[in-house]
């Protein structure tokens, strides 16, 4: 066996370990017009994740907030208008619930994008506190002018 003995006088590197309390949450606006929903929806769960921060830390909270405008005018490619289904079941029996993404952008365009950011978060306990950060908008016209968001291009 052998036996190295310690250097005196080197200064040990610390690993620096973010806090959830010490950072400051952002706000980031994003135009979803013309925009694919899988490339959006990466970058949105990123966002609401921290991952895009330098002092990211897996078991910490360093997430920011996202408003999403004019979610009614995604775009997807190939036929999945009219093939891409989204499953439901109620808690009867024989209560499975469908419906296509053609439909469900007509009766309510801002869950495709967040069904979507749902299916790419991680599935543990944060999974609800980070989609609670998520805010959609099928217009223009958002109410968190007072949070003064920063735009970003995706």
């Amino acid at each position: 066996m052998l036996y190295l003995p310690r250097i005196q006088g080197k200064a040990e590197m610390k690993t620096y370990v973010a806090k959830s309390e010490d950072i400051e949450k952002k706000w980031y606006l994003i135009d979803a017009k013309g925009k694919t929903v899988g490339r959006l929806a990466t970058k949105i769960a990123r966002l609401l994740r921290g991952k895009d921060k330098p002092q990211f830390t897996p078991h910490a909270d360093i997430g920011d907030f996202v408003i999403v405008i004019n979610a009614d005018k995604v775009r997807f490619t190939g036929k999945k208008w009219s093939q891409k289904t989204y499953y439901w079941h109620t808690p009867y029996p024989g209560g499975l619930k469908s419906i296509t993404a053609g439909e469900l952008l007509k009766k309510n365009p801002e869950e495709i994008i967040r069904k979507a950011v749902w299916g790419m978060l991680p599935k543990t306990k944060w999974q609800k506190k980070l989609i609670k950060r998520l805010k959609v908008y099928s217009g223009d016209n958002h109410p968190h002018h007072a949070q003064k968001p920063e735009p970003l291009e995706v």
